[in-house]
């Protein structure tokens, strides 16, 4: 960690917050006496973001001057490195002027290593190679290894953006959706909260300290949950309140005992009407006329006699026994109906 970095870092302007973060972590894992080469995952888990928007936003950097990346190859490996990334504030600085790579957007040609002595990076040295003929961009892999190297979009552990591998987006989908629908009913309840200044004869560009802020509109809130009243009743028993006292209310509380009596008012209609619709349907069951036993047994003879599905559980024994005492159906015709 260098103070003289992070100070740098800071003192920078216009940056993005995202990408300034990137810049302080950057500046964080600089050291003095050997430079600043943490790997991605690392930089990735100190900012917080995917890999793929780190590549951006170390882009955003690069493009403004502020840092210039230099890859790394093993020497014995011939395996790419954490990538050296010299930092605008260092001696001798010069930002990179190649343009990026069109898929990545990120990229240069590599470093030549012919003059790194004791473990130095001579940044200002540069070799013009050919693009990886299997990706199209990064270092030519024969002229390293016979293998394709690690970041190329082809892999799956590769440091550039490959959009079907993004473990970033997916898990969000859900907490977006919550959010539209927690933005969409609050601003449903500013517009019932309007009509409800505006019923009280209030000017909602400028209202009184009392119905400013939070709390009163947490208290308009509990007049739903707690009474049961809707938005219209609330705002109808607002209007009301304004013709027993011409002068607003001083803030929602003011209200509690109009909106109380409005809760019970809608109580007792309701119970009222509850009561209308069962005496109603009394009154209905009792008007209806019940069949006589001559009526229920021509009723049912004319079933037996006729030729349609009967089930043996319709016709009880004391329906066959009215029947057959006034000779309505016959004794072998129940039997074969199934009724005896």
């Amino acid at each position: 960690m260098s103070h003289e970095a992070t100070n740098w870092a800071i003192k920078q302007r216009g940056l993005k917050p995202t990408t300034k973060i990137v810049l302080w972590h950057l500046c964080d894992r600089f050291n003095p006496d050997y430079g600043c080469f943490p790997s991605q995952a690392r930089l990735a888990h100190d900012c917080e973001i995917s890999r793929s928007t780190l590549n951006d936003h170390i882009g955003q950097l690069e493009a403004r001057g502020l840092l210039r990346r230099v890859p790394r190859i093993d020497p014995v490996t011939k395996r790419q490195l954490p990538t050296r990334y010299i930092l605008g504030f260092e001696r001798g600085f010069t930002p990179a002027g190649v343009v990026p790579c069109p898929e990545t957007g990120h990229g240069f040609a590599p470093v030549d290593h012919s003059d790194e002595t004791a473990g130095e990076i001579n940044p200002d040295a540069r070799v013009s190679v050919e693009p990886c003929p299997e990706s199209g961009h990064g270092i030519d892999p024969k002229a390293v290894s016979e293998f394709c190297p690690d970041p190329c979009p082809e892999n799956d552990q590769s440091r550039v953006r490959n959009p079907d591998t993004n473990l970033v987006r997916e898990p969000l989908s859900k907490p977006v959706k919550e959010e539209e629908d927690a933005q969409a009913r609050e601003i449903e309840f500013d517009q019932f909260f309007e009509e409800v200044i505006l019923a009280l004869g209030l000017d909602p560009a400028c209202l009184p300290g009392w119905w400013q802020g939070s709390p009163p509109r947490l208290h308009v809130q509990r007049w739903r949950s707690e009474l049961g009243l809707t938005e219209a009743g609330i705002v109808a028993a607002a209007k009301d309140s304004r013709e027993d006292h011409p002068e607003p209310p001083d803030g929602p509380k003011a209200l509690d005992r109009v909106m109380e009596r409005a809760a019970q008012r809608n109580g007792q209609e309701t119970a009222a009407n509850g009561s209308a619709l069962k005496a109603k349907q009394r009154r209905k069951g009792q008007g209806k006329a019940t069949a006589s036993p001559d009526e229920l047994a021509a009723f049912y003879a004319a079933k037996v006699n006729s030729d349609e599905y009967l089930p043996t559980s319709m016709i009880s024994n004391a329906i066959c026994e009215a029947m057959l005492a006034r000779k309505l159906v016959t004794t072998d015709r129940l039997r074969q109906r199934g009724f005896l």
